[in-house]
């Protein structure tokens, strides 16, 4: 062995007792780090010839890397829809890699019954009992693995099987949603199944939610073909909701498998007066749900679940001599692209069990009280509007006064500039916009008013 592997292993409690001072420094320090930092290119190092041992990488990694990476996983990271990580998920992070699992099978280790019973709870959180589910690394892998189910399912309608016989076989392909996500369009490419294959069905007015009445005759202008329906349970602009009871009880009357994307607007079930707005996401076919956004988990995790597990196998069916056949209950390498699979699984049970569904309830709520509050901040200022009601966790606004998008760009790039929080750009019904997204269990009313205050100064300084 490696005489600096040998020393390592010799002293490893030690050493790893020094990454944990140094990550306890980073997360005391995350609430003042700059939410945002500019890149500032580096000249590469070379590879060191020979290895300079786990606690002179350290010293290397503090001194060059460190500082220069954002608070993202801060109280004041408002970008995309992103997380943090709770202590608890960081523990159970840290022992992921410790074990090192490979949680395809169960042969040896009680890995895959672990994320069974995450399954289970996650399952029981958004109503979903009746479901199964696995793990995978986002909501683009999730919504790719429920596209590629119903993938299966309309071959299924037409006799055959896409797993055998390729995606051509299918003939053309119909997919209906009013606001779909980038990652559907990704996902659909992936499949063969194709980005042209998406047919926009109208909005309701001034909202992103389908209009379930176009759905309707979208459907029936299909004559009967089996089609994909993907509705949304929280759109990213506005986290607007599609009526999924409404667009499940189509299904009397047309042939489609209905696919939900809730990446993180299905977190909504956990808070009682939001729980509404995911009525009837138990009658889906296939779910997407986010876990490294309001969960808080560290990157990456995700689950998806489905009704028809057996045409998950069918898609993903693993067979070799030296494999487990998919029988009974399958292994998760019959479930999901991967067959190397890091157990994922292990960073949620940790803060499942920790904080429970009480305090996993409180962040949804802080986070969305912490929207409303930074909308109406906002705008009690005059330099702001908003473009939708603050639904759930994210607030759309614009500039009150020419919300052009050479302004709106200055105004995000001010923002960041500031390092007192971080927002993203977008674009709302033809009209320049930014987006604030709260999904972090650090997040307080405190933190929202000194982003509001941040955005504001931003603003103060445009031409």
């Amino acid at each position: 062995m490696d005489s600096k592997l040998s020393e390592d292993l010799a002293d490893v409690a030690a050493l790893l007792n020094l990454v944990s001072v140094e990550a306890g420094e980073v997360l005391r320090g995350l609430g003042e780090r700059p939410v945002a930092m500019a890149p500032q290119p580096q000249r590469a190092a070379a590879l060191p010839p020979a290895g300079h041992g786990l606690q002179r990488a350290l010293s290397e990694f503090r001194r060059r890397w460190e500082p220069r990476f954002s608070g993202s996983a801060g109280p004041r990271y408002l970008g995309f829809v992103t997380g943090g990580a709770t202590p608890a998920a960081i523990a159970g992070d840290w022992l992921t890699s410790v074990l090192d699992q490979n949680a395809m099978s169960g042969e040896d280790s009680a890995a895959t019954e672990l994320e069974r019973e995450t399954i289970d709870w996650i399952g029981e959180l958004f109503g979903l009992a009746e479901h199964t589910g696995a793990f995978v690394t986002g909501a683009t892998m999730s919504n790719f693995v429920g596209l590629a189910v119903a993938r299966e399912w309309l071959g299924e309608q037409l006799g055959l099987s896409v797993a055998e016989d390729g995606a051509g076989a299918l003939g053309q392909v119909s997919v209906l949603s009013g606001t779909p996500h980038s990652s559907i369009f990704k996902s659909l490419s992936m499949l063969g199944i194709g980005r042209s294959s998406m047919r926009s069905v109208p909005t309701l007015p001034d909202r992103e939610a389908v209009d379930v009445d176009r759905l309707a005759d979208a459907l029936a202008e299909l004559s009967g073909r089996p089609a994909i329906v993907v509705a949304n349970a929280g759109t990213v602009n506005t986290v607007d909701f599609d009526d999924l009871r409404a667009i499940a009880a189509l299904r009397q009357r047309f042939p489609f498998w209905l696919h939900v994307d809730g990446a993180f607007g299905a977190f909504a079930a956990l808070a009682p007066e939001h729980a509404h707005l995911v009525d009837g996401l138990a009658e889906a076919d296939s779910v997407c749900i986010d876990l490294h956004k309001w969960l808080n988990v560290p990157y990456d995790a995700a689950v998806q679940f489905t009704r028809r597990q057996d045409l998950q196998v069918r898609a993903f069916r693993n067979s070799a001599a030296y494999l487990t056949a998919p029988t009974g209950t399958p292994d998760f390498g019959h479930l999901v692209p991967e067959n190397s699979r890091r157990l994922r699984a292990l960073t949620a049970w940790f803060t499942l069990t920790a904080y429970g569904r009480a305090g996993h309830r409180d962040i949804v709520q802080r986070n969305i009280s912490c929207a409303a509050q930074l909308g109406a901040e906002l705008t009690a200022t005059g330099r702001f509007r908003l473009l939708s009601p603050v639904r759930l966790n994210v607030a759309c606004f614009t500039l009150a006064d020419r919300p052009t998008p050479e302004r709106v760009r200055a105004l995000v790039a001010a923002i960041a500039d500031s390092g007192e929080t971080f927002v993203t750009p977008t674009v709302y019904n033809g009209i320049p916009a930014i987006r604030a997204a709260f999904s972090n269990w650090r997040t307080t009313a405190a933190d929202a008013s000194r982003a509001a205050a941040a955005i504001s100064r931003a603003a103060e300084g445009l031409r």
